[in-house]
């Protein structure tokens, strides 16, 4: 590798192109879905199980990074000049208990292979993303939500996770064994050890119908408070907000029907043709109008039409038709900001002014709600939130990630003075101190991290930067 391109690389990649082992070229570049965080790691292994993982651990004397289905985006899958675990060849199931409605399996199994595993028995994953590619591991690693009404993050659906230390030991955590570990590791974006298994709770696969309706910004809470979360039948729930002003929430809900089913596959075929949906993307992101193209065709056509479905077909998403034609001159990334529920109308006043005043190409931005989560240790809800996701395109250049950066932190910042948090999974443009603020029970993190890997072999860009 020429020195010029090296330096390049690590300087986008957010490391010191002097540190230890990374100069290494027979080394291999790891990098993430937006493709704009390429890591130079020493090598790389893909264990098939926790022994495999033991036997890389004795072999390898220095830092270890783990990843799965690579769609966190900002380096929290590898770390410069470490062993890279790729556990995506970890994807078997290790039981299956259908009356139990329980299922435990390896770390790198995405959702929609296990989905084909619980269909054929009427069951449904209870708490994920709104795509189903990510690894479950690796979803249990960022502790994930979706837009299941009144579930909350992933760990409230964890059952029990087999993990592999840093030193090599196997343990077995959940509730009641291992409990510390157990809150920590779920939000621990592979700090503390190696998710190699997980032990979920499934529901009922349901058929379930669309209702869209068009809601006040300032009328939002009471509405979800009084319609959606009192809604027995209420399964998926989400509100949409588009540019230029995201004032007015288009409320889309999922019920469980008797209805006839508009959509007869249980599941989303795999390897479907998005060209219209990148197409449409394209459309609303680059040309005049873009967004009443959206409101006035694209929206009309894919929302106010009937559908009825089964809960594993809404669930069965893939995430291909969110990709661009290509990431060479730009691509598209997410953000997740967290407020009390109390402050929604303020929050959402404030992000509206600051994504316009910056001309942020934003695609929409998506409100979901979590109770308070009271499992976790890093929880990114300690109250009950509503949550607001953001879509947005950006150029792949450094001086349009710089630019990012200025307007991501000063929504940050807003977040925070309304008493909210910011979600990790994304590009590390907070600085040190918002970060402390956002998650102060990061000391505590990094006392058990002290304790369970006390040479720190697990890392990655993100507790490089922070811890």
């Amino acid at each position: 590798m020429h020195r010029r391109r090296f330096l390049e690389l690590a300087a986008i990649a957010g490391v010191s192109p002097l540190a230890p082992v990374l100069g290494a070229t027979s080394g291999k570049t790891i990098n993430d879905v937006t493709q704009l965080n390429p890591v130079i790691v020493a090598d790389e292994r893909k264990p098939r199980s926790a022994d495999d993982i033991r036997t890389a651990l004795r072999a390898w004397r220095g830092s270890v990074s783990v990843g799965g289905g690579r769609y966190s985006m900002g380096g929290q899958i590898a770390a410069a000049g470490s062993l890279h675990l790729d556990m995506r060849a970890m994807n078997q199931v290790v039981s299956f208990d259908a009356a139990r409605r329980s299922i435990r399996v390896q770390a790198g199994m995405t959702w929609r292979d296990l989905q084909e595993v619980i269909d054929p028995r009427d069951l449904s994953v209870k708490i994920m993303q709104s795509y189903a590619n990510f690894t479950v591991g690796g979803s249990v690693s960022v502790n994930v939500h979706g837009r299941y009404v009144g579930q909350g993050p992933l760990v409230n659906a964890v059952q029990a996770m087999q993990m592999v230390t840093a030193g090599g030991d196997v343990l077995e955590l959940s509730r009641t064994r291992e409990p510390e570990l157990f809150r920590a590791v779920a939000g621990g974006y592979g700090g503390l050890g190696i998710i190699t298994e997980v032990e979920l709770a499934l529901d009922a696969n349901s058929r379930i119908e669309r209702v869209v309706e068009n809601v006040a910004l300032e009328q939002y809470p009471a509405f979800f408070r009084d319609k959606i979360l009192t809604n027995k039948n209420m399964v998926l729930h989400n509100a949409d907000l588009t540019p230029p002003h995201f004032a007015s929430p288009r409320a889309i809900s999922w019920i469980t029907s008797e209805q006839p089913l508009t959509e007869k596959a249980r599941l989303v075929p795999r390897g479907l043709d998005y060209n219209l949906e990148k197409n449409a993307i394209w459309a609303l992101t680059e040309l005049p109008g873009g967004s009443h193209l959206r409101e006035s065709v694209i929206d009309r056509a894919l929302l106010l039409k009937k559908a009825v479905t089964w809960r594993n077909y809404e669930a069965s998403q893939d995430a291909a038709s969110l990709e661009p034609r290509s990431r060479r001159q730009s691509t598209y990334l997410l953000q997740e900001y967290f407020v009390p529920v109390a402050n929604l109308v303020p929050f959402t006043q404030r992000m509206a002014g600051i994504l316009k005043a910056h001309q942020v190409n934003a695609l929409n931005v998506s409100i979901r709600h979590s109770p308070a989560d009271t499992v976790s240790l890093m929880a990114w809800a300690p109250v009950e939130m509503f949550t607001f996701v953001l879509y947005y395109k950006q150029g792949t250049q450094p001086s349009a990630s710089d630019a990012v950066g200025v307007w991501t932190r000063k929504l940050i910042d807003a977040a925070l003075e309304l008493g909210g948090r910011y979600y990790l999974p994304y590009r590390l443009h907070a600085t040190r101190e918002q970060f402390d603020r956002a998650y102060p029970q990061a000391r505590a993190f990094a006392a058990l991290k002290a304790r369970v890997d006390p040479g720190n072999r697990l890392r990655n860009l993100l507790w490089d930067k922070y811890l």
